[in-house]
């Protein structure tokens, strides 16, 4: 039996795309081995967003090249949205890569994994942005390597956003929803196999069934998973402003499963900004937006996501954006500096901003943002919340952690559970009553009651 060892980058809708391929190879008679030396083949699956992620894909594709040299491994495949951007550089500035296969050609993964295959020469199928057609089913198998109770669905793919800083439509192709049938048949597949926890995600979760003819596709579609046995919490990620419905809000504030979690990426509140970014509204309509969330779902926490440094931005576009913070009180905050990327319209702007003063902004943001998030879980001390136990703490001495309704895996804070009632050892993805005894900038520390 041949190991294939696989190394995914990214974010959660590249880790499906991994999953996928795994699925497909082990429903071949391939064997899945975490231990590089082992393996037979090595996949590469890349990210390709912005140049933070596009070193770290090369950095991981050339060790895999040095570990072809050196090992067991025979063939190196290289997968993903780096390859939809520099497909033929790579291949010319890695000649190591025995195959490339961009993000509409993960059918070919068993393929490139054959040893009787002349991976040289494949056909290349260039994504476009309308010639993308891949989209995986409820029958397709995955290898699930999110704990076995938290699973990503995956609703669509593509983007039809004309976003000046993003490349994604270009990588990724149209915007395609999946069909509403197969999404609900694999959310109970996966709670057949213990899963509690769905997380939808899509490049823009929004519009999910709008090209499918769909009214208010997501909402109808998240009162559907939260209405299966078997599953605990649905949380949806990547939504876009523009597209928060009254209807998918009240789903949202009614049925107990749908946690009370907005992903939003609003990117700036400058309207000049927006407006150089192709994405409009002003800071006045994103507080309106902002108020009408909280009250459609009281208790409800929004994360967001800003970018600094964007061509035009001064420093008085950026006081906005931090006033906003301010006002705003957000939740949960992620703030990158602009990432001037080759093929994107921003990228024929002028007027670039500094990188050092686009880090010094990041910082400032975070700053503020530290502040509000200790000052919002300082007010949970006291309190009793539900939990979902995730096990051993990762990133300290404290026992265990779990994490509350308004956490997302690994990119919110969690909660450290140092102590328990006596003889009582909770099982990963359980539920349990934890009060909170102190706060941290971003994590909850309590025990279990």
């Amino acid at each position: 039996m041949k190991k294939i060892g696989f190394v995914s980058l990214g974010c959660p809708k590249n880790l499906v795309d991994s999953e996928v391929m795994m699925g497909r190879l082990r429903q071949a008679g391939y064997e899945i081995t975490n231990d590089a030396s082992e393996a037979d083949t090595l996949v590469v699956n890349t990210c390709g967003f912005i140049e933070s992620a596009k070193k770290e894909s090369v950095d991981a594709i050339l060790e895999a090249a040095r570990q072809k040299s050196g090992g067991n491994c025979q063939r190196l495949v290289v997968a993903g949205c780096l390859v939809e951007r520099y497909r033929e550089e790579l291949r010319q500035e890695i000649p190591e890569v025995d195959a490339f296969i961009g993000t509409n050609q993960i059918n070919d993964i068993t393929t490139v994994c054959d040893e009787r295959t002349n991976m040289r020469s494949l056909p290349v199928v260039s994504i476009g942005n309308q010639s993308a057609t891949y989209l995986y089913n409820e029958s397709t198998p995955r290898v699930l390597t999110t704990p076995g109770y938290s699973a990503y669905i995956k609703i669509a793919e593509g983007c039809d956003r004309p976003c000046a800083f993003c490349f994604i439509p270009q990588m990724r192709g149209h915007f395609r929803s999946r069909r509403f049938e197969s999404v609900i048949s694999e959310a109970q597949q996966l709670a057949e196999r213990g899963v509690k926890e769905i997380i939808l995600v899509a490049q823009d979760s929004s519009r999910y069934g709008e090209d499918l003819g769909l009214k208010d596709g997501l909402a109808h579609l998240l009162r559907a998973l939260a209405g299966l046995n078997g599953i605990e919490w649905v949380r949806v990620m990547y939504t876009y402003p523009t597209h928060i419905s009254d209807v998918f809000l009240d789903v949202m504030a009614s049925e107990p499963k749908a946690v009370k979690y907005l992903d939003m990426p609003l990117q700036h509140a400058s309207a000049k900004v927006l407006k150089l970014m192709l994405r409009g509204g002003t800071r006045t309509s994103l507080e309106r937006l902002i108020d009408r969330v909280r009250r459609r779902v009281p208790g409800i926490a929004i994360r967001t996501t800003f970018i600094t440094g964007f061509p035009g931005e001064t420093e008085a576009d950026f006081q906005e954006l931090l006033a906003f913070i301010r006002n705003a009180q957000f939740d949960r905050v992620g703030v990158f500096p602009y990432s001037d990327e080759e093929g994107t319209r921003a990228y024929d702007l002028s007027d670039k901003v500094d990188e050092r003063v686009a880090e010094s902004r990041r910082a400032r943001l975070m700053k503020e943002q530290a502040r509000i998030s200790r000052r919002l879980n300082k007010g949970r001390v006291g309190s009793t919340v539900r939990v979902l136990f995730e096990g051993a703490a990762k990133e300290s001495d404290l026992l265990w952690q779990g994490r509350l309704e308004t956490q997302a895996p690994d990119i919110d804070g969690c909660v450290l559970i140092n102590d328990a009632p006596e003889d009582y050892t909770p099982v990963p993805g359980d539920f349990v009553n934890v009060y909170i005894t102190e706060a941290h900038t971003y994590d909850l520390v309590g025990r279990i009651v």
